[in-house]
C-alpha cells in the first residue's frame, strides 16, 4: 500500500511537471529569438528613418554612414535562428531591402549577426557585428561607405570611387538605355542599377565567387532569368580593374551589352543558349558603333583567316571564365556573328522575335530548332552552314 501511494505520488509529480513545462511560457531560446527580432525591428526602423542615434542604440555592425547614400524604400530582418551562450549570441537572419524607384520586390541576403548583452545595455541584446552569412555574397556597404549618383535613366552606387568616375558610369548607362530600347523595344523597365566596387576583389565579393573567376571581365549582370515583372532590379556589377583598360568605345559597348541583359531578362530562360543571349547583347552593343566584323571579332577573324572555321556554334561551357581568354573571346564573337547574320539576312525585328521564341520554351531540347523553323524558316544544320559561309565572307 505505502509503495503504491509513493509510486502514485511520483507519477502525479511527473505529470504536474510536464504540464508546467507545456503551459509555462517560452523557452530561453524562444525568448532570445523574440528579443533579437525586436532589436532588429528597431534597427530596421532607424535605417529607414535615417535616425543615426536610434541606430546606434541597437549596437554596432555595419556603420550607419555607409548606408546613408543608398535610397532605400524598405529594409527589414527576419530572424531564422539564434544560438545563445550566456550573454552572447549568434543570430542568422534574412535581410530584405528595396532600392527606391528600382526594385519592385525585395532583394534577399543572408546575414549573420553577433550579439551581446550586459548591465550597460540594461540586459538588452545589442549588435556587435553584422556580416554576410556563410556562402552569401557581400552587399556593397559591407565594403565601405556607399556613394550614389543618379542619372536620367540610371542609379550608380560605388565604393572607393570618385564622384566623377561614378558620373561617367551614369552617362554611359543613360546612353545605353535608349540604344537598347531602339533595338529590343520598350517592354522593360528602361532604367538600370550599376554597382562599382573599389577593385576586382570587391566585385568578386559582391558575386560571392573567387576573384580569379572574373579577372579580365569588365562587368557582369546579376538577375533571375525569366523573372516576373515584380522582381528586384538586375544589378550591373563593374570590375574597375578591367574597365579602366577599355577605351571610350569599349566602355560604351560593355555597358550597353550589360543593359541588354537587363532588358531581355524576362525573355531569357533555361532554353536560351549562351551563344544567343551573349551574342544578342554584343549585337546590340556594337549595333550603332560602325565596327566591322574583323574589328569587333579579332580572335575569330584570326582563326578564320587561317582556315579554322568553327564546326558549330559555341556551347555554354565555352563561355566559362576558365582563364583561356582567346577561347572565351571566340565564343562571344561566334555568338555575335550568328546574331549579326540573322539581323542581316532576316532583319533586326526577326532577330528579336527569334530571341523571344527561344525563351518561351521551358527546356533547351528543341527550343532553338523550333524557333528557327517558325521564325526563320530554316533548320539548325542549314543555319550553321550559312553561318560558316558568313564567317568566310566577313572574316576570311
Amino acid at each position: 500500500m505505502a509503495g503504491r501511494r509513493s509510486g502514485s505520488a511520483v507519477v502525479a509529480l511527473v505529470v504536474l511537471l510536464v504540464a508546467l513545462v507545456g503551459c509555462g511560457g517560452r523557452s530561453a531560446a524562444d525568448s532570445a529569438t523574440a528579443d533579437v527580432q525586436r532589436l532588429l525591428d528597431r534597427r530596421s526602423a532607424a535605417v529607414l528613418d535615417r535616425d543615426e542615434r536610434a541606430y546606434e542604440r541597437t549596437g554596432a555592425g555595419v556603420a550607419f554612414a555607409r548606408l546613408r547614400a543608398v535610397p532605400l524604400a524598405a529594409w527589414s530582418y527576419r530572424v531564422t535562428d539564434v544560438r545563445r551562450t550566456g550573454d552572447t549570441a549568434t543570430a542568422d537572419a534574412e535581410l530584405r531591402y528595396r532600392v527606391a524607384g528600382y526594385d519592385r520586390a525585395p532583394v534577399t541576403a543572408g546575414r549573420t549577426l553577433r550579439l551581446s548583452r550586459s548591465a550597460s545595455t540594461d540586459g538588452r541584446w545589442s549588435v556587435e557585428a553584422d556580416r554576410p552569412a556563410r556562402k552569401s555574397a557581400q552587399q556593397l556597404w559591407d565594403q565601405g561607405a556607399v556613394q550614389a549618383v543618379r542619372g536620367a535613366r540610371s542609379l550608380v552606387l560605388g565604393v572607393g570611387q570618385s564622384g566623377r568616375s561614378l558620373r561617367d558610369f551614369a552617362d554611359l548607362a543613360d546612353r545605353a538605355v535608349p540604344a537598347v530600347s531602339d533595338a529590343w523595344g520598350t517592354d522593360w523597365s528602361r532604367h538600370v542599377v550599376l554597382l562599382v566596387p573599389k577593385s576586382l576583389e570587391g566585385m568578386a565579393g559582391l558575386l560571392g565567387s573567387p576573384a580569379s573567376s572574373y579577372r579580365g571581365i569588365a562587368a557582369v549582370t546579376t538577375g533571375e532569368t525569366g523573372a516576373p515583372a515584380r522582381a528586384p532590379a538586375d544589378r550591373i556589377i563593374v570590375n574597375p580593374d578591367a574597365f579602366t583598360l577599355l577605351g571610350g568605345l569599349g566602355e560604351q559597348v560593355v555597358v550597353t551589352h550589360e543593359t541588354t541583359h537587363v532588358a531581355t531578362r524576362a525573355h531569357t530562360g533555361a532554353a536560351t543558349p549562351l551563344w544567343l543571349s551573349e551574342g544578342y547583347a554584343d549585337w546590340v552593343g556594337y549595333r550603332a558603333t560602325g565596327r566591322i566584323p574583323s574589328e569587333a571579332a579579332p580572335e575569330l577573324s584570326r582563326a578564320v583567316s587561317q582556315g579554322e572555321v568553327p564546326e558549330s556554334l559555341p556551347e555554354d561551357k565555352d563561355f566559362g571564365f576558365t582563364g583561356d581568354a582567346s577561347r572565351l573571346a571566340r565564343a562571344y564573337e561566334s555568338g555575335w556573328t550568328a546574331c549579326r547574320l540573322i539581323a542581316d539576312r532576316w532583319g533586326e525585328s526577326r532577330l528579336g522575335e527569334f530571341y523571344r521564341a527561344v525563351g518561351e520554351h521551358r527546356k533547351r531540347a528543341g527550343a532553338v530548332a523550333e524557333a528557327m523553323r517558325d521564325v526563320l524558316g530554316t533548320t539548325p544544320e542549314a543555319f550553321t552552314e550559312q553561318w560558316q559561309e558568313y564567317l568566310r565572307a566577313q572574316l576570311g
